[in-house]
Formats: C-alpha cells, structure tokens, sequence
C-alpha cells in the first residue's frame, strides 16, 4: 500500500523559511514523479511544484523563485524548501506521486497517490 507522509509545516513568520517533506513508502518503482500542491482556505487547489524521475523540475508562479524542490530517490522522499515566505503562502501543503516517472507532471489531476498534507501559516 503506498503511502505518502508530509511533515515540517509549521507556523512562522513573513519572510521566514520551511523546509516541507513527504516520505513515500510502498512504491515499487525506483524513480517516481512528484508534486507539491497547496489549497488555502476556501481556495482552489493549486499546484506549486513538480519533480520528475529524471530531476527535471518546475514551478508556478506560485512557487517560481522563492521555492525549490528536490527528492532523494534513494530514501523516496520529496523536500519543498521555502524561502522568503509571504503570508499569501498560508495554506494546506500536499505532496502527491505517481509511478510514471518519465512525466513531470503538472496537473493533480495526473496524480495517483496523495498525501495527507501538512499546514503551512505564515504570519504578517
């Protein structure tokens, strides 16, 4: 059963910084292709980032330039490093996977697994 574990939000405050990860375990496949997407309260979710298997990666507006993402295959895990964090950045933060690894995937759509989300406030 493959499962999908976010930690490291906290609170904290404008221009702080967090470091977001989400443990994969259960997954089969070596590489994955993952994604980080956020929903603020009574907001859309929106998509933040993306990693494929071979570490290309992207970013919305959203994250473009304040954010980075990485994984370590080996481990299976997925990092957000957020920098200079504005509190328009609070919401819920979820990591998502999927075992086409040759996709870098941008839609949420296109994921299989979800995580549970971890919750980022980030105060004026």
């Amino acid at each position: 059963q493959v499962q999908l574990v976010e930690s490291g939000g906290g609170s904290v405050q404008s221009g702080g910084s967090l470091r977001l990860s989400c443990a994969v375990s259960g997954f089969t496949p070596s590489r994955v292709s993952m994604g980080w997407f956020r929903q603020a309260a009574g907001k859309e979710r929106e998509g933040v980032a993306a990693i494929d298997g071979y570490e290309t990666t992207t970013y919305t507006d959203s994250g473009n330039g304040r954010f980075t993402v990485s994984q370590d295959n080996a481990k299976k895990v997925l990092y957000l490093q957020m920098n200079s964090l504005k509190p328009e950045d609070t919401a819920m933060y979820y990591c998502a996977a999927d075992s086409r690894w040759w996709f870098l995937l941008r839609d949420g759509e296109e994921y299989t697994y979800w995580g549970q989300g971890t919750q980022v406030t980030v105060s004026s």
